[in-house]
């Protein structure tokens, strides 16, 4: 039999019932999660411990063990408590941070996002509710949650990097629902609920039984309305699926206003590509000469690892131009620092040197380098007006591309990486150890911790060499493809 409720699976419930049923009666059926997602929360977690030097963490696993150890630990009400244990109508939860006050306790649900949302005080809610059913008298329940405005000053000084947010009527709200919730629980048989996919199944968080839920489902359409890009495009796919259109090549004219929905349905159901071709060398002709491709790769800590640095705060360890002249001639610059120190200044002086005074500076999503060079600039603001006039060049190629490409096999999205293959499918990140930006951030992360050792740290080096390069590549590539004079 399953043991009792939790705060993790009351949240499963509010999300879906199924997986919470799942949660409970076969969790062998879950996908194994990938645990780098919880690794920002337990670091999170620690700190919040540290900068609470004299508390005491209740270390027993055992139910009843931990129950009778926070006993003890609240009897003495002489410092914070960790991880205390409480048990009320079937529910049983442990709480992060319990802090004594002179009216109480403050309870405190620690999160690692920048600011709290509205499951954090569903599950700060629970852990009320729990609490104040075993008649503790709490003063205080808050989410604490990292300020993004907190500016580390190094040597592991992190005093300050939390804030505590109350959740006023969203908590009392959670709160007042809390006992409906555990009925809500109580009341579910032994059989399996059968609620479909949908997008509930991200939402708040990725459930790992949608493989089982989606065995002996329906088939989805090769098309689903769903592939409509962006929130505006989710938004219009929901409203012509409530409309009983689940496949975009079905979808009649006139229900989608915006002009990019418009071209994806044609595109969808003529299944041809749409490649305004002049229109294209027209906006690239405009841009000037030399031609500068640039890519960043950053890194953004949740707790900042370099002084004057902020939490969350992307910071480029490296670059990748490539330089295209007048006359044809190219040329490729590149930066890669995993020396475990700030590499700032270097990326920027290194990028001022590649990238010259002239010509258009081109991205793929100009937000990223941009973002990029303007916590570089203040980083290093004696380096700022240099970094500024190299903002001032940036060209973004993916407004270009949405505007005058879209192939059928895109499938609603404009990633470069989704783009290419139907442009350039001679052109593939396949033979790459290192595909993408998520894993060339692990990349680094191994790469300058010093247990790695130096054969593989020499190879992680190659590995995010030849990916950053091979993006700035693909940027060329493309240009030079969906630009190049229609033949036959």
């Amino acid at each position: 039999m399953p043991g009792p409720l939790t705060k993790s699976s009351l949240a499963e419930l509010e999300q879906c019932e199924r997986r919470h049923w799942l949660s409970r009666h076969r969790p062998d059926l879950a996908a194994e999660i990938d645990d780098d997602v919880f690794a920002d929360g337990r670091r999170v977690g620690d700190l919040a411990r540290r900068l609470l030097p004299e508390g005491r963490l209740i270390e027993a696993k055992d139910r009843e063990a931990a129950l009778a150890e926070t006993a003890d630990a609240m009897a003495a009400r002489d410092r914070p408590i960790f991880e205390a244990a409480f048990h009320h109508g079937d529910v049983y939860v442990r709480a992060d941070l319990l802090i004594p006050e002179e009216d109480g306790w403050r309870l405190a649900e620690v999160k690692a996002s920048s600011k709290p949302k509205a499951h954090h005080f569903a599950d700060l809610s629970t852990q009320l509710w729990v609490l104040e059913g075993c008649g503790v008298t709490v003063s205080r329940a808050v989410v604490r949650h990292i300020d993004n405005r907190f500016v580390y000053a190094g040597d592991g000084e992190y005093a300050g990097i939390f804030k505590d947010h109350e959740g006023g009527q969203a908590l009392q709200e959670a709160l007042a629902g809390r006992a409906a919730l555990v009925a809500r629980a109580a009341a579910l048989g032994l059989e399996e609920p059968q609620t479909a996919i949908g997008d509930h199944c991200r939402s708040p968080s990725a459930c790992p039984y949608t493989s089982h839920c989606a065995r002996g489902a329906p088939a989805a359409p090769d098309f689903p309305v769903s592939l409509l890009p962006g929130a505006a495009g989710k938004a219009a796919g929901r409203r012509l699926a409530e409309a009983g259109y689940l496949d975009l090549r079905d979808v009649p004219d006139g229900l989608l206003e915006d002009p990019i929905q418009q071209r994806i349905l044609q595109v969808t159901r003529d299944q041809r590509p749409h490649h305004d071709r002049e229109g294209l060398i027209a906006a690239i002709a405009a841009w000037g000469q030399p031609r500068h491709y640039l890519d960043f790769e950053t890194i953004a800590p949740v707790i900042p690892i370099w002084a004057d640095s902020k939490p969350y705060q992307a910071l480029p360890f490296q670059f990748s131009c490539h330089t295209e002249r007048a006359d044809g001639t190219m040329s490729h610059s590149e930066f890669l620092d995993l020396s475990g120190e700030d590499p700032s200044r270097p990326c920027a002086e290194a990028l001022i040197a590649a990238l010259g005074d002239f010509g258009p500076i081109i991205t793929y999503n100009l937000p990223t380098e941009r973002g990029g060079l303007k916590a570089l600039a203040e980083r290093c603001p004696d380096l700022a007006p240099a970094l500024q006039a190299l903002i001032d060049r940036l060209v973004d190629l993916l407004p270009l591309v949405r505007a005058h490409y879209y192939h059928p096999d895109m499938r609603g999205s404009f990633s470069i990486k989704d783009v290419l293959p139907t442009a350039v499918p001679d052109l593939s990140y396949e033979d790459l150890e290192v595909q993408d930006g998520r894993a060339a951030q692990c990349a680094w992360i191994e790469a300058v911790d010093r247990a790695t050792p130096p054969e593989r740290r020499e190879a992680l080096n190659e590995a995010m060499l030849r990916y950053c390069e091979r993006d700035t590549w693909a940027m060329v590539e493309l240009v030079r493809t969906l630009a190049a004079p229609e033949t036959g």
